[in-house]
């Protein structure tokens, strides 16, 4: 079996800790905030979570760009010289470019390594729901698991993979064109909060409103209630957008469940820069999203 590296970026959200459990290797998207560039890595060593969403609750602004064609081909070539593979599991083609430079980087390196492969496969999912889907593959790639294997099953369960946010500023809906700007004001005076989530077609997409923060969190785990795959069976990811303490409440909620394992992150630059402070998500396994 021809060994091969699993890539993924850093849109997935994975904690320094779990990246280096799952022996993945991340590509670190970019944004700028206030003018200054930055990337993303999963050690936050060039800005802080807290400090970037600091800043965007004084009124910074911050924009982000996907992982072009020559990063990618500069971060697998010297896998493929090596002689091992690549499988990279990509950035939703829904939300972002990043996965069509990936296609067009892989499609070139098979050219030139006509003996490897290169497989790229689009999550259709954003944050830790991206990241869930990681920690699938990786764990069967840890299994010892060949790459046509693993491939196989992510693209045979991708779909089950589920992902529900909330938001706690309306406005920064509005901003990346998810919602009017009418209804953005409407809603803020009304205290409504939308329960959202990612589309088979990896859009993310409003599906519920209710009146108060706590009914949004708990929106979310009624979501998770609602799965047909038991509870016991489940590693249930919790993201949040420095609201730790909303994180906590849903992550203790799903942890008196009996599900088999609960892990917390960050919702990084990349996504905040477009759900705001104060977003909570939770990722989870079902037979359909």
């Amino acid at each position: 079996m021809a060994e091969y590296v699993l890539f993924t970026d850093s849109t997935a959200d994975l904690t320094a800790e779990l990246v280096a459990e799952l022996g993945v290797q991340v590509l670190p998207m970019s944004f700028n905030l206030n003018g200054s560039d930055y990337k993303n890595y999963p050690d936050n060593r060039e800005l802080a979570p807290h400090d970037f969403y600091d800043a965007l609750r004084a009124g910074g602004v911050s924009t982000t760009s996907q992982i072009n064609q020559v990063a990618f081909t500069e971060a697998f070539e010297p896998v493929l010289a090596s002689g091992r593979d690549v499988l990279y599991l990509a950035f939703s083609s829904g939300l972002s470019g990043t996965c069509h430079s990936a296609v067009l980087a892989a499609e070139e390196l098979r050219e030139k390594y006509p003996g490897r492969t290169v497989e790229v496969i689009d999550t259709l999912q954003a944050s830790m729901g991206e990241g869930l889907a990681v920690y699938y593959a990786a764990s069967l790639k840890n299994e010892g698991k060949p790459l046509a294997e693993v491939a196989d099953w992510f693209k045979a369960n991708k779909m089950r993979v589920c992902a529900w946010f909330t938001v706690d500023d309306l406005m920064f809906l509005k901003r990346g064109g998810r919602l009017s700007g009418a209804a953005a004001v409407a809603g803020t005076l009304l205290g409504i909060k939308p329960v959202l989530h990612v589309d088979d077609e990896g859009h993310l997409v409003a599906m519920e409103k209710v009146r108060g923060r706590k009914a949004s969190l708990d929106g979310l785990v009624k979501h998770f209630e609602n799965s047909d795959v038991p509870p016991a069976e489940q590693v249930v990811f919790v993201s949040h957008g420095d609201c730790p303490a909303d994180c906590q409440y849903v992550a203790d909620k799903i942890r008196a469940m009996g599900v088999k394992r609960v892990c917390l992150g960050d919702i990084g630059p990349v996504i905040g820069a477009h759900s705001g402070p104060g977003t909570v998500a939770l990722f989870f396994l079902a037979s359909n999203r």
